[in-house]
């Protein structure tokens, strides 16, 4: 199962925990669920309660400012949404726009997602010396955005708490 979202009391992002984790935040009462699994419920022999998707805080907590979202393959993909730069495919390796050997860094603006074909294909050159035009242009995403990307398919999550948070 994936993680649960949280949010700040102010519904700000804040992290991913896990599914235990959300329980017990949720049961000491120190959370609240925003959103739950519509069909899956947790039984215990003194309670029952929805599966938390999202949680929110109940006390603000103060965040230190974080500047940059940390770069991983990982991040490239699910930022890319798995799907390769230069055809659109499945994406399953990431590529360096300009190549390692070259001077080329592990960065959000020098990665792409790229089918193993095309990463072949591409080698040890710029996308212009292959003759392979990028469809997207590599971007770095903030923090937040690279935590809700982490959750996956999370467009089904957001839209009933975000647009409170957006009014809060």
């Amino acid at each position: 199962m994936r993680d649960t979202l949280v949010l700040n009391a102010s519904f700000e992002p804040l992290s991913t925990v896990t599914l235990n984790r959300a329980v017990v935040l949720v049961l000491t009462d120190k959370a609240v669920v925003e959103q739950a699994h519509p069909e899956l419920r947790m039984r215990g022999a003194a309670i029952e309660m929805p599966v938390p998707r999202v949680i929110r805080l109940c006390r603000y907590v103060r965040v230190p400012f974080r500047r940059r979202a940390p770069w991983s393959r990982r991040g490239v993909l699910v930022r890319d949404q798995h799907r390769c730069a230069y055809c659109g495919k499945r994406a399953t390796t990431v590529d360096h726009v300009v190549p390692r050997s070259r001077g080329g860094a592990d960065s959000w603006l020098n990665t792409v997602a790229s089918c193993a074909e095309d990463n072949h294909r591409k080698a040890d050159r710029t996308p212009e010396q292959a003759g392979m035009p990028l469809l997207r242009e590599p971007f770095e995403p903030t923090p937040a955005d690279a935590m809700l990307l982490s959750l996956g398919s999370g467009a089904e999550v957001l839209p009933d708490w975000l647009s409170r948070g957006a009014a809060a």
